[in-house]
């Protein structure tokens, strides 16, 4: 793999991608599915998303360097908050994401249900 150049755009987004799981690729190792990274009409290099799979646990752990710790271990009102952040972001799209949602917070699914229900009120 070839070496990323220095460059201000790739210091600027790489902490957000890395949040999500994405990879910054050199332009020469870039496939035709990744997204072009470019700065006043150059190509600096190209993002790589990530795969779908683990999707859910990429949310999760977002959701949790947000709000300062794990999900199990929050306020009943930052549990909230964090189902909100989860929503916002299409986690409760994905197939079985209430159950595992509600495993990461140790509380039923109807809770989650509930709090889901409160946010779409």
């Amino acid at each position: 793999m070839s070496e990323l150049p220095q460059h201000p755009l790739i210091d600027a987004v790489k902490p957000v991608l890395d949040m999500l799981g994405a990879q910054i690729i050199p332009v020469e190792d870039a496939l035709i599915s990744d997204r072009a990274l470019e700065w006043e009409g150059e190509i600096i290099a190209a993002v790589r998303l990530p795969r779908l799979q683990g999707a859910l646990d990429r949310l999760i752990r977002s959701a949790e360097l947000e709000l300062g710790g794990p999900l199990d271990t929050l306020s009943r009102e930052d549990k909230q908050r964090a189902i909100r952040l989860l929503d916002q972001n299409g986690a409760f799209i994905l197939r079985r994401a209430v159950e595992d949602v509600a495993d990461a917070m140790g509380v039923s699914r109807i809770t989650v249900y509930n709090y889901l229900n409160a946010l779409h009120r």
